[in-house]
């Protein structure tokens, strides 16, 4: 006889088998990232979705800019005239210092810096994790992002590549509790280790000695160790020492310089040695933006 209602596992029984499933997936992809690919190919069956979740802001904010009225768009003219007359000067300036940099490097003997590649990406979504700071933007692999490449914004270092799909990827910002970049003090050349402290404002400098010399308002620059990070770029500024002698280190902790809860518009960086190039990049980005 057909039993019309029948009974199947219980729903503890259905909870517990879940969860066995889910570790035994967790475990093989953390032991033989056994799921690199999948992963690829899940980020870029989303992508079309992340499209569409920010479709109406972007309506909504191309439709507030038509908006702008006349007169805003004069003034806004002339402050970016005004500022482009200025960074021509500073540009000038600049590669008179690059040639004597240069010139010295090799008087010296060490390697002149090779001209680094980018692009400009723009930001597509934001983790809403709480526990982790997380940015998604709308280059990919056919853009030639890898994971690990340096992200940047118009102040300095944003974080790097975590994840990679067809058409976006996901960014790792600075300050996310798991990320860490070597860094050194602009005024003294001293290297240490910012970690972030998972609050968007904030970064910690651990295992700082008491007799380091460092001071509050000390500009913290990439060091270059791990090639990683590009060497030279604005990281963080150190806004307070806590040199308690009854504990092994002091207590250090920095701001990101770049603005990582603005964030609208970043910059992509490709080293010499990356495992890819950009397939598509548009003239304003190739030539001309070489530093």
């Amino acid at each position: 006889m057909n039993v019309m209602f029948a009974r199947g596992p219980s729903l503890f029984s259905r909870l517990l088998m879940a969860l066995v499933i889910s570790l035994g997936l967790i475990f093989v992809d953390h032991k033989f990232d056994g799921f690199a690919s999948i992963k690829v190919y899940l980020n870029s069956l989303v992508s079309p979705l992340q499209y569409i979740a920010g479709l109406p802001s972007q309506i909504l904010s191309n439709s507030a800019e038509r908006f702008i009225s006349h007169q805003d768009l004069l003034e806004e003219n002339a402050r970016l005239t005004l500022q482009s007359v200025n960074m021509s000067e500073k540009l000038q300036r600049f590669e008179l210092l690059k040639a004597e940099n240069d010139r010295l490097r090799t008087l010296l003997g060490s390697p002149i810096a090779a001209p680094t590649r980018k692009m400009v990406t723009e930001l597509m979504a934001v983790e809403n994790n709480p526990f982790s700071l997380q940015i998604v933007i709308d280059k990919g692999a056919i853009h030639g992002v890898f994971e690990g490449q340096t992200v940047l914004d118009e102040m300095g270092v944003v974080g790097q590549i975590m994840e990679v799909g067809t058409t976006n990827s996901r960014v790792l910002l600075l300050a996310d509790i798991t990320h860490a970049i070597p860094v050194r003090i602009a005024r003294n050349n001293v290297r240490l280790i910012a970690n972030g402290s998972g609050q968007i404002d904030e970064l910690l400098l651990e295992h700082v000695p008491h007799s380091t010399d460092l001071q509050v308002g000390d500009v913290l620059v990439s060091s270059g160790l791990g090639d990683v990070f590009p060497e030279g770029y604005p990281t963080a500024t150190i806004t307070s020492i806590v040199r308690d002698e009854s504990r092994p280190f002091a207590q250090v902790t920095a701001t990101p310089i770049a603005q990582l809860d603005r964030l609208r518009y970043l910059l992509l960086l490709w080293p010499e040695n990356a495992p890819t190039k950009p397939i598509f990049q548009n003239d304003s980005q190739r030539g001309g933006d070489d530093l």
